[in-house]
């Protein structure tokens, strides 16, 4: 498996189809597209960044993270396209966005998903994200779901204690 992560804007071609094809995943679980508002800018350094995985030289995943305060980011538009999933290709997409994160000078990272995506809700749960109080667009929405994370330095997981879920207590 050859795969790699690069830095593409918001309106780069393979960015613009992959979004499109999460906003129709979006449909088909809940029924309607994300409404929440992005604008493009919002994921060009130092405010934000967007990333492409490239699998075998085809794009297969995107994520990216925005600014919501000094030093607290929001995580948008996850995705795997479904030939390339169950290769843990978010899970590297996930640590290269707080890695990219972190160096940006970011402490704290913040999501949400929805009931109806299992996956996102394993991924970021044994990812050690923890339930955090709704934000946004969707913060009063049935079925919203919404995480938070610290970042830290490798110095610094040394010295905490594991994260604990608190759905599942472990």
């Amino acid at each position: 498996m050859d795969f790699r992560i690069e830095a593409r804007t918001y309106d780069d071609p393979d960015v613009v189809r992959l979004v499109a094809e999460v906003q129709g995943e979006y449909v088909r679980r809940y029924g309607g597209p994300d409404a929440a508002a992005v604008e493009p800018g919002e994921f060009e350094p130092p405010a934000g960044l967007f990333l492409v995985g490239i699998l075998d030289g085809e794009p297969a995943v995107t994520g990216g993270w925005r600014r919501i305060d000094g030093g607290t980011v929001e995580i948008k538009r996850m995705y795997v396209l479904e030939p390339a999933r169950r290769r843990g290709l978010a899970r590297l997409m996930l640590a290269e966005l707080e890695a990219t994160a972190l160096a940006a000078g970011a402490h704290r990272v913040e999501l949400n998903t929805g009931d109806q995506q299992p996956e996102a809700i394993a991924l970021y749960e044994s990812s050690g994200y923890l339930p955090t109080k709704g934000f946004g667009h969707y913060a009063c929405t049935p079925g919203a779901i919404f995480y938070g994370k610290t970042l830290v330095t490798n110095g610094d997981a040394a010295k905490r204690p594991a994260a604990r879920n608190a759905r599942t207590g472990r």
